[in-house]
């Protein structure tokens, strides 16, 4: 039994999930953590290097670290990928256009990364609130085409896209139910 396992025990025995909170700068990753943890998300700045939160949910505790998106940070991600269990990479829903940078971030820097293999990834779609209703399924779909997650992650229990507002709350109780039914 070698030392990774060791510690996945210990950690599945204590219900505790380690989850890094990325996604490019301005998708709203530090609302969703605030809004999670029931504080203000009226005033939020840019994260500038990382913050980490704990949050007890049904019976877990989610130690979640949320990582600045800023292009000179995203060289330092891998810095926090030890020990990782979940990935939550977060996408601004009003800023399509920037689409191929996010898909292009979350590759090369999550999906390829030998130090992240088996880690769960979810894909949370950020501010749909300000989106009408009517668009949120084509929304959806858009962005798993898109990122084309099927491909480059065959395993489909090892992903999943939510919809999500990090103002409103909408679409995060999905979210931690989702990241606590996994089996690490």
């Amino acid at each position: 039994m070698g030392l990774l396992t060791i510690i996945r025990n210990q950690k599945r025995k204590d219900k505790e999930i380690r989850m890094l909170v990325l996604g490019l700068d301005n998708s709203g990753k530090t609302t969703i953590v605030k809004n999670m943890l029931h504080e203000d998300v009226d005033i939020i700045s840019p994260t500038m290097g990382f913050q980490i939160q704990s949050l007890p949910y049904k019976g877990y505790t989610l130690n979640m670290w949320d990582i600045g998106g800023q292009t000179s940070l995203r060289a330092f991600w891998s810095n926090y990928f030890d020990k990782t269990d979940v990935v939550m990479w977060v996408i601004d829903g009003l800023s399509l256009e920037r689409i191929e940078e996010s898909y292009r971030e979350l590759r090369d820097k999550i999906i390829e990364q030998d130090r992240l293999v088996g880690v769960y990834l979810l894909i949370a779609i950020n501010k749909t609130d300000l989106i009408p209703e009517g668009d949120l399924k084509s929304l959806k779909e858009t962005v798993s085409r898109l990122l084309q997650l099927e491909e480059v992650i065959p395993e489909r229990d090892h992903w999943n896209i939510e919809l999500v507002s990090g103002k409103t709350g909408a679409g995060i109780g999905k979210v931690l139910d989702w990241v606590i039914s996994r089996e690490y």
